[in-house]
């Protein structure tokens, strides 16, 4: 049995990375790149600012040129649960959104809370990608909130079923309204604090914190009035406080991501530290693009550093 285990899983592997290898595509390390697109879009009071109103960051680990390189038919077969996750980890480490989704939707009845977060992701994942069409978005949006909450409701102390339940309750504000949406901001951070307190070594809930607090320190006027008609006491936040946050994250794992090196420089620019802001913003500057978000990022830091 031992073996026959060894022997699949080492199958499984190879044809995997012949796959990657015959496209071209990139493998990613495991610790770097375990993290998803939490792209929570700018909606109709859009006003180029961070605002939580507005959406929180993308946490692109993903690249689509490596998805779209990666249509292969690499053999998926796993003997057990560990075979499963194996599989599940590998292929999103190679970006092969639509065959890990397809692997794990075998699981979507699982009462693992393993499963169902890594599905939840999935699905996120997918209703992300840009060939995406709008009510496949939405199908898959809602789809991944239901995982994520069965998730948590299987296992209250697994940090990613806090993590990916906060993220995926953010997503379907996009479609319920802004009242909503502002409605869950401090679930949201309640789920996020358990994702740290659960695991204080995982810098993208860090990381979304630091944005979360970035967002509502800077919040225009306008949607602390909106803020303010849904709570009698209104979330909000300091500069201070999201810095805290994003130097923890990169503490934890320094250069995981570029949006995090980018908000530093722009939080360090809203607190007047200029000596600082060019530090972090050039960073971002000088980040390899592997991701239509590095990209992005490259693009905001070199505008930022000529404002500066």
């Amino acid at each position: 049995m031992m073996a026959r285990r060894v022997l699949t899983r080492f199958v499984n592997r190879s044809l995997l990375e012949a796959a990657v290898g015959a496209k071209g595509g990139r493998i990613r390390g495991s610790n770097r790149f375990y993290r998803t697109s939490a792209s929570w879009t700018v909606g109709a009071l859009g006003s180029g600012r961070a605002a939580f109103l507005l959406g929180l960051p993308v946490l692109s680990g993903l690249s689509y040129q490596a998805f779209r390189n990666l249509q292969s038919s690499a053999v998926v077969c796993a003997l057990d649960k560990d075979e499963v996750l194996e599989q599940a980890d590998y292929l999103y480490s190679c970006a092969d959104t639509e065959k890990l989704y397809q692997l794990l939707l075998q699981y979507k009845d699982s009462e693992d809370a393993e499963f169902l977060w890594r599905l939840a992701r999935a699905s996120r994942d997918l209703s992300l990608l840009p060939d995406t069409d709008a009510g496949r978005k939405k199908q898959l949006t809602f789809e991944a909130f239901e995982y994520a909450k069965r998730a948590l409701e299987r296992d209250d102390k697994c940090f990613a079923a806090h993590k990916w339940y906060a993220i995926c309750l953010s997503d379907t504000g996009e479609f319920e309204g802004v009242k909503v949406k502002i409605g869950n901001s401090y679930i949201i951070r309640e789920h996020l604090e358990r994702s740290v307190e659960l695991n204080p070594k995982d810098a993208t809930s860090l990381h979304i914190l630091g944005y979360w607090c970035f967002a509502f320190a800077e919040l225009p006027w306008y949607q602390r009035k909106v803020a303010a008609v849904i709570f009698s006491t209104p979330p909000t936040s300091t500069f201070e406080e999201a810095l805290e946050f994003f130097l923890k994250a990169e503490k934890v794992d320094p250069n995981f991501y570029s949006k995090n090196l980018l908000m530093l420089g722009k939080t360090y620019m809203a607190m007047n530290d200029k000596e600082k802001a060019l530090h972090w913003l050039t960073k971002a500057k000088e980040y390899p693009i592997h991701t239509l978000e590095d990209k992005e990022v490259h693009k905001e830091a070199v505008e930022l550093l000529n404002q500066l």
